[in-house]
């Protein structure tokens, strides 16, 4: 058999070297065979041993990587003499180092399994990651069958950083580096025309390379080949000729399967041009030569001219700027009327004008003026600013009818900002000087988007004269975050921005050919995704549009037709500049091509569709489904020590409270022992943070309002935490954004507005892991589990949501997604398993102290112990002086103050019996898991419950009235049926109504949780405990139907389900109050919550009272019961004294009442809120004890005293066993007590003491649990000088009976002085059986006149209640309930 620790390598090279070093460092042991002697020298200093041959490297190898460069290898390698097969165990994995074709490496597999039953074969391509988390580090993309996967899992991991698995068909790797190779070939060209164009524009090459480095038309070729591009030194990072080789041979694969790769194609001949040149070298000089020879030009000399910084020089410009005070602005669209409103916050004053008429009344509501022509806004103005889509509506605005030319005052200035070709601008500003009027015009694009415009932190690249820009600067310094002033006059700043477009687009349309390529091969397109990323093939447009392909999401952030627009403004300035751009000229047909098929207005990624449509594939990447104990097992193992003790610790020094804003009242999840707040005033927070907890939660209930609700209200929140905590000394504060593991909610909006309040943090971190409700995320991406299986978060009903849906399941895209582009995916950091596992607290800690200003994190996490280890770093990090603010499911919050799990909270913990009411159950929530789990509640215990289901069509949809009938009607059932001790469930109807948008669906989801909180404030009845089911509807009927402004979590009812204690100042003070999540638990988890505190069970055996009773010193008693009266005497009496007792029948009381009183006696059992049992007392002849053990008695009294000894034992023994498999507590008796009871007469010359030898024996054979022993007590009434007990035996029994485990009872306690019962109690009795005084009080009760029957029962009842709670003082049992 293979050693599990054993790695085996045949060839090495430099990567190999590391990769043995790492499986060195992770505890392997690793053996090489290697023909180059240096190569092997440095392995061996490594620590790794040397091999003869292939065959000695795989022997007693667990794993064996194979390095070939040629497939010419295989043959030698896997099957030659001393080939790999002849020392490789057959369940070793076959690690193959290689990017061969991918025919190559199937065929092998193929080669493999011919000879064996199996063989375990992936393959692994091994490469350095060039994006700034993985800069340099070892990446691995590996494919192959999922057992071949999962033997190799745990070496491919340790011998890199990032590890990208593809399971299925061998050869992935092969083809992630073909498509790499493809998107940096285009990208090389593309960077290469667009240098060329800029300069050939006039525009300095560095000023080009400076500000498109760090806008959309960058790209991984173009920042890191550029400069070596202009300073001249090709240091032969693209061997030129075997690139082309490599692209041609990613051609060729695209012949054979019949796909188009055009702008391949073009890059690819542009290379062989530059390559054909004899006199160059075999690097990326070739390309540029060509270039220079071209156009004349030394792109070296270019970049050697003398420079200026733009920066610089829009600093000096802001300085000098002249004041401006009225502004016009033609065109309010999406860009525009960002842009105009961000002007009216920096107090200028504008007049705005756009040929849709429902944006100028939204100017209008946002402060400005409107004009209803370009020439009426055009007066008076100093600044004229233009944003519309072309240089036609540019055109129409200025100088068609109405035009803002002929309106303009004299030495008016004009920003354009629109997209538009150098020469339109040239002749634009030519034909404003023939005004005479002095009208100065400024060259100013823009770039940044919607957000950005609103928010005035644009891009915006200016030209012009040096007056223009001195009269405008005030004006562009408002709008902008990054201003460049780019020298050359109008025409300069389009000139920058034609080049950042000429990028971009080439750059989003070889994405969409990449991507779709990728899809013909049979990569998981998001795999493949991630990959690209982190590799060279990498831009900026990459990262930022593939994920609208992979979720066939082309909702427009910016139209396709724009790029068609753009390139088209490219194509014409290369046709006036006599230079051809043939990358970009195939880019801008592609954008056509989408343009004719009817999809201009969709997203710019949706020129993907052009591939999508010519080919079939599809580019969306659905995330799969996994097997979650396989994933779990692929994973590291946990960090080794527990970090809560260090939280703590940790916790004392930071000395600042937590208080965490909840959008529902689920958040309280894993958390036991903290109070939660309903209100914020000040004076409630000022008294929390006195009492210095570590931890307090706020119900904000957020998730119900509307964005602009939501935000206000944190607001508001944030404000009363800043003013409170400034009247108390010496505290401190954390905000913890506690919103839903499935990540519904108001996402960045309620984090935005923390920060608006309370200042920027360093981070915000997302972290949605949630063990107890199954969410779990894994590489970014976040998973719900159901049952064994892992499913992408965006593909559950959770993502559906009508107020809150998303599409994305990997959290970067889902921050992107959710910020509508403002937070791009590519920028949003994370903290993986990886990290968590193998570097601890200290690991985590710095990641985050490294991370920029204002950075979003994501954590991933699969256990309580990886949130932990998170939770440990992130407070040190804040002792460092970090700020973070944290957007968590209810698993970070545990965490973070360290608390331990607790298990789950029953009545009895609480002190709560079965009560005299009925438990209240209230279902709101509609998510599809909530329904299957009140399916199952009523299936289950539907024969229990009482169920009333509201009309949601009435609540929400219908009139006033009929919405008040129902709710009066549900109202009016309940408190009947709580007050007749029913447990009842109110729930919604299920048909989910929503509407035409998300408010409309929020408005609807009020309507029916304001019903619901009117139904339960109209219950006037105090119900046993509340369930709530739902975020929403928990939230509402603690705040609003239970007016609660605090309460205490006191732990979790199920796990995930947590239980609070309502405050005093409720409407139900300490009352229980279960809040169910909607989207918690398996199907059967909300019965198994009601069945702990609903379901009618008996909460105690008489077993349990008795030992109960021995533990405490008191006795209970077991009163003889006849009828109705009698139960309720005794069960009132119990109640009121909080006593524990037992209902007795006789055998002679159970002849004439039969099963409907022993069934009287168990109802009443179940529903007292004490724990009562049902007992039958003088079982003496077989057949009636059979027939009692089938009747539903807790216990039975086997009565075999008349019998001779051994008789009694047969007898006793037998029902023993029978009654043990019940779980039934048998009680006997030996020796015999004289009296009357119930018509039976034992004479005194037949009574016998209990004899404690017997006794002893007694117990030994029939393995009873109590015996009613005789000590000279007597059945009925005592003679006239009292009774005469022998105590001296009692004691001796006791001390027997003690040893033995069994109780002692002592039946004829009717007429034993308090004395004698109190000694008889010290000396062991644990059960006193009472009849004889209650019949008498029954008895004279029926003496007095009465009205009616009913009276005659009522006197009755309280004649017996008195005598039985006089019993029960006097036996100690008072108080002693639970």
């Amino acid at each position: 058999m293979a050693s599990p620790g054993v790695v085996g390598f045949v060839g090495l090279d430099v990567l190999s070297l590391e990769l043995a070093s790492s499986l060195l460092r992770s505890g392997f042991r690793v053996q090489a065979f290697e023909v180059f002697g240096s190569l092997m020298e440095e392995f061996l200093k490594l620590g790794g041993a040397k091999c003869a041959s292939p065959m000695n490297a795989a022997k007693d190898a667990a794993a064996i990587i194979i390095l070939i460069s040629h497939s010419d290898q295989i043959n030698d390698i896997f099957f030659g003499e001393e080939g790999i097969l002849k020392g490789l165990h057959k369940d070793a994995v076959i690690i193959l180092h290689s990017t061969i074709p991918p025919a190559y490496i199937q065929n092998l597999e193929k080669r493999l399994t011919e000879g064996s039953e199996t063989a375990f074969l992936v393959d692994a391509y091994v490469s350095r990651g060039m994006s700034e988390a993985l800069n340099g580090k070892i990446m691995i993309t590996s494919s192959g069958k999922s057992e071949a996967i999962a033997r190799a899992h745990s070496v491919l991991s340790a011998m890199c950083e990032k590890l990208y698995i593809f399971e299925g068909e061998i050869g992935a790797g092969s083809k992630v580096k073909m498509v790499n190779e493809l998107l940096e070939g285009i990208h090389l060209v593309a960077a290469t025309e667009a240098i060329f164009l800029g300069v050939q524009a006039g525009i300095h090459p560095w000023i080009i390379y400076n500000i498109i480095s760090n806008a959309a038309g960058n790209s991984w070729v173009f920042k890191n080949n550029v400069p070596q591009i202009l300073r001249g030194n090709h240091t032969k990072q693209h061997f030129l000729n075997t690139f082309i080789r490599n692209l041609g041979f990613v051609l060729d694969i695209g012949k054979s399967l019949t796909f188009p790769l055009p702008l391949l194609a073009v890059a690819h001949q542009q290379l062989i041009y530059g390559s054909s040149n004899k006199h160059l070298d075999d690097d990326d000089a070739g390309l540029v030569k060509v270039w220079e020879t071209v156009l004349e030009m030394s792109i070296t000399d270019a970049s050697n001219a003398e420079s200026y910084s733009p920066e610089q020089l829009a600093d000096e410009v802001i300085v000098a700027s002249d004041s401006v005070k009225r502004i016009g602005f033609i065109g309010l669209g999406a860009m525009g009327f960002g842009m105009a409103t961000q002007l009216l916050k920096s107090k200028f004053c504008v007049l705005g004008y756009d040929v849709y008429k429902p944006t100028l009344s939204r100017f209008v509501d946002a402060g400005g003026m409107i004009g209803s022509s370009p020439a009426e806004v055009s007066k008076d103005v100093d600044v004229l600013i233009v944003m519309v889509t072309n240089e036609a509506q540019a055109e129409g605005v200025l100088y068609g009818d109405l035009g803002a030319v002929s309106a303009l005052p004299a030495g008016a200035s004009i920003i354009l900002s629109s997209t538009v070709s150098p020469g339109f601008l040239n002749q634009l500003e030519r034909r404003l000087q023939n005004e005479h009027k002095d009208l100065k015009l400024v060259d100013a694009p823009v770039s940044g988007g919607v957000k950005k415009a609103s928010t005035g932190e644009l891009t915006i690249m200016a030209s012009g004269s040096d007056e223009s820009l001195k009269h405008t600067g005030s004006v562009l310094s408002a709008l902008s975050e990054k201003l460049y002033v780019i020298k050359g006059g109008c025409g300069a700043g389009s000139s920058v921005k034609m080049v950042n477009q000429l990028l971009a687009g080439v750059h989003i349309a070889s994405a969409a050919e990449a991507m779709a390529f990728g899809a013909r091969l049979g990569l998981n397109t998001r795999i493949l995704f991630e990959f690209i990323t982190n590799s060279g093939g990498t831009s900026w447009m990459f990262e930022n549009r593939v994920p609208h392909m992979l979720d066939n999401d082309y909702t427009p952030y910016s139209a396709l037709d724009i790029f068609v627009k753009d390139l088209g403004i490219v194509s014409h300035e290369c046709s006036s500049l006599k230079i051809p751009l043939l990358i970009s000229t195939v880019a801008h047909q592609l954008f056509l091509s989408g343009s004719a098929a009817g999809w201009g207005r969709c997203d710019d990624a949706g020129v993907v569709k052009v591939y999508e449509t010519l080919t079939g594939v599809k580019v969306e990447g659905k995330l799969p489904v996994l097997n979650k104990e396989i994933v779990f097992r692929s994973l590291p193992t946990e960090w080794p020590t527990d970090p809560i003790e260090d939280i703590c610790r940790l916790d004392q020094n930071t000395s600042k409270t937590l208080v965490v804003l909840d959008d529902d009242p689920t958040g309280t999840q894993t958390v036991h022992d903290i109070e939660v707040l309903t209100e914020w005033s000040v004076k409630s927070l000022v008294e929390q943070f006195e009492r210095k907890p570590k931890c307090f939660f706020i119900l904000t209930n957020s998730r119900s309002l509307n964005s602009e609700k939501a935000i206000a209200l944190i607001k508001d929140i944030c404000r009363n935490l800043e003013t409170a905590a400034k009247s108390v000394k010496h505290i401190g504060y954390t905000v913890v954004l506690r919103g839903d593991s499935t990540l519904r909610g108001h996402f960045p909006e309620e984090a935005d507005a923390v920060v608006s309040m309370l200042g920027s943090t360093d981070a915000w971190i997302i972290c949605p892991f949630f063990l107890q409700g199954g969410r779990f995320t894994i590489d970014d991406v976040h998973y719900v589990s159901d049952s064994d299986r892992l499913v992408p978060a965006g593909d559950t009903e959770f993502a559906k949501d009508a107020a809150f849906g998303y599409r994305s399941s990997n959290l970067r895209e889902w921050v992107e997604e959710k910020t509508k582009g403002r937070v791009p995916a590519s920028s949003v950091a994370s903290i993986s398993i990886h990290l968590l596992r193998k570097g601890g607290p200290s690991a985590v800690c710095e990641h985050l102290c490294r991370l920029h200003k204002g950075s979003i994190c994501i954590v991933n996490a699969v256990s309580e112990r990886d949130m932990a280890v998170f939770a440990s770093g992130m407070i040190q990090a804040e002792l460092k002086g970090k700020q973070f603010l944290c957007r968590t499911a209810a698993s970070f919050v545990s965490a973070r103050i360290g608390i331990r799990p607790r298990a789950p909270i029953l009545p009895t913990d609480m002190g709560i019996g079965k009560g005299s009411n009925g438990g209240l159950i209230v279902v709101g929530s509609y998510v599809p898991k909530t329904t299957k789990q009140v399916e199952d509640l009523k299936s289950q215990f539907g024969h229990v419950l009482r169920c009333i289901e509201v009309s949601v069509d009435k609540l929400a949809m219908q009139s006033l009235e009929e919405r008040e009938q129902e709710i009066n009607r549900a109202a009016e059932m309940a408190d009947v049926l709580l007050r007749a001790r029913k447990d009842t469930l109110i729930m919604t109807s299920r048909e989910l109504i929503t509407g035409k948008s998300a408010l409309e669906s929020l408005e609807i989801n009020f309507k029916v949780s304001s019903a619901l909180v009117e139904i339960v404030r109209q219950i006037t009845t105090r119900p046993r405990y509340i369930l709530a089911k739902g975020g929403i509807t928990s939230s509402d009927l603690a705040t609003k139907a239970l007016e609660a402004k605090r309460a205490k979590v006191v732990g979790q009812a199920l796990a995930g389900v947590p239980l609070w204690q309502l405050g005093t100042e409720s409407r139900h003070p300490g009352v229980p109050y279960i809040v169910f999540p909607g989207n918690v638990g398996d199907a059967t988890a909300l019965a198994e919550v009601v069945k702990r505190w609903t379901c009618p069970v008996r909460f105690s055996s008489t077993k349990d009272l008795l030992l109960n009773a021995e533990m405490g010193g008191y006795a209970v008693g077991a009163f003889n019961v006849y009828n109705l009266e009698g139960v309720e005497a005794v069960v009132a009496a119990a109640e009121e004294e909080k006593s524990p007792a037992i209902l007795q029948i006789h055998p002679s009381a159970l002849k004439e009442g039969g099963t409907p009183l022993v069934a009287c006696c168990i109802s009443a059992a179940e529903k007292a809120n004490v724990p009562i049992t049902v007992h039958f007392d003088h079982g003496s002849t077989k057949h009636e004890l059979l027939e009692a053990l089938e009747l539903g008695f807790d216990s039975v009294m086997v009565d075999g005293s008349h019998l001779p000894y051994k008789e009694n034992i047969s007898l006793t023994k037998q029902i023993s066993l029978l009654a043990r498999s019940k779980n039934m507590l048998v009680e006997a008796e030996l020796g015999r007590l004289s009296g009357t009871e119930d018509d039976l007469t034992v004479e005194d010359y037949e009574a016998r003491l209990t004899d404690v030898t017997q006794a002893q024996e007694f117990i030994e054979e029939t393995g009873i649990d109590a015996l009613a022993v005789c000590v000279g007590n007597v059945h009925g009434i005592y003679p006239p000088d009292g009774p005469n007990l022998r105590l001296d035996l009692l004691k001796e029994l006791h001390v027997m009976s003690l040893k033995k485990g069994v109780i002692l009872v002592l039946h004829g306690a009717s007429g034993l002085p308090k004395e004698l019962i109190k000694e008889c109690i010290e000396l062991g009795v644990r059960k006193f059986n009472v009849n004889t005084e209650v019949r008498k009080a029954y008895m004279e009760s029926l003496r007095s006149p009465a009205k009616d029957l009913i009276h005659v029962m009522a006197s009755a009842k309280e004649a017996m209640k008195a005598v039985v709670a006089e019993k029960m003082h006097l036996f100690g049992s008072s108080g002693k309930a639970w």
